[in-house]
């Protein structure tokens, strides 16, 4: 692997690079956007198309997670009639650069996991939008309230193309794909690292479920019991996680033509009622305690067990972040590990 050259722009640099680059690219990053927040007053940081690097909010974690750009949460798959079908064509005909934090990044590593590696079927719609993405590091000085990647491994990536260490003024820029060179031809290296978190002050012991045995010991256990009341299964922790990929499709009949319509997949959550109502109105979780214990199993074991590669979490702290019930995930995550040494302790006891 060639090694990485760094190069210090000014944001008006920064801008004429960006207008070359939009030849080939949209760029996508996290934009502040005027109230919408979890409390009045306080603004949302969405994913958005920029034109300038005054644009990019860096000073602060986004509301919602970069997965939004390569799966949104609206999508039309393909167009019918009673005897045919054709699939959407992707609005954008550009390759796309996203710019992400480690933990952003390391997370479309677990969505591929889901869509193109579950089951030995990849899916087409997902492929063929996440081929065309190249990674902007977002450099991370300071960590976030609520982060907790360095418990879960996710704050480090070598995923992405180019690497920015913002300033107000410009930024570092650190070039890792050849493919980059040409746009900073003439420019002076500069003599700068990219860094990585190594610690946050919140840290997860986070739960290691070694069994099927185990996990369905946890599912009886007393500890759920306290989210009939708190949580009230509003779905906000799951869209707002980068890693969650739950989504129902449906069939829009055009109202002009019966015969024809298209179906579009929406993003949706195993918390909100109705998600795991079957044909026949069967129902595999009534109590949502029972929606928040699937929810945080799957994160924990249900993932690894399937793909053994960790789990289902890169410790970003959205979901705790837009909770409105203040119910903390990381907390959730430590009395899951003291349920399992609880159960341990118990097993011991009867074999001794």
């Amino acid at each position: 692997m060639r090694s990485s050259k760094t190069y210090q722009l000014k944001t008006a640099d920064i801008n004429k690079f960006f207008d070359v680059l939009k030849e080939k690219y949209a760029i996508y990053a996290p934009v502040r956007i005027p109230s919408g927040g979890r409390y009045a007053g306080q603004d949302s940081i969405l994913y958005k198309e920029i034109e300038r690097y005054e644009d990019i909010e860096f000073r602060e974690r986004s509301t919602y997670a970069m997965k939004e750009v390569i799966t949104p949460i609206t999508q039309t798959l393909f167009y019918f009639t009673d005897d045919e079908f054709r699939e959407s064509k992707l609005e954008e005909t550009r390759d796309l650069l996203i710019f992400g934090r480690a933990c952003d990044i390391n997370a479309v590593k677990i969505q591929d996991q889901i869509y193109c590696e579950n089951g030995g079927i990849t899916d087409p719609f997902y492929q063929r939008r996440r081929e065309k993405v190249k990674f902007a590091l977002m450099e991370c000085p300071e960590e976030f309230d609520g982060c907790f990647c360095c418990s879960v491994g996710s704050n480090v990536t070598d995923m992405h193309s180019l690497a920015f260490s913002f300033g107000e003024e410009g930024a570092y820029i650190e070039v890792k794909d050849e493919s980059f060179d040409d746009y900073f031809t003439g420019c002076e290296e500069a003599d700068y690292e990219i860094t990585f978190p190594m610690e946050n002050k919140l840290k997860v012991d986070f739960p290691v479920i070694e069994s099927l045995d185990m996990a369905n010991k946890l599912k009886e256990h007393p500890m759920w019991e306290e989210f009939d009341a708190r949580c009230i299964a509003c779905g906000a922790c799951t869209v707002a996680c980068s890693t969650c990929t739950c989504f129902e499709t449906t069939d829009i009949i055009y109202t002009q033509n019966g015969k024809a319509g298209e179906r579009r997949r929406t993003c949706s959550s195993c918390m909100v009622d109705g998600f795991d109502r079957m044909a026949g109105g069967a129902c595999f979780r009534h109590k949502i305690s029972e929606k928040y214990r699937y929810k945080i199993l799957h994160k924990v074991y249900g993932h690894d067990a399937r793909f053994h590669t960790g789990p289902m979490c890169v410790g970003c702290g959205r979901c705790s972040a837009r909770c409105p019930q203040l119910i903390g995930y990381p907390e959730t995550l430590n009395k899951l590990s003291r349920a399992i040494e609880e159960i341990k302790q118990e097993e011991e006891v009867c074999h001794a």
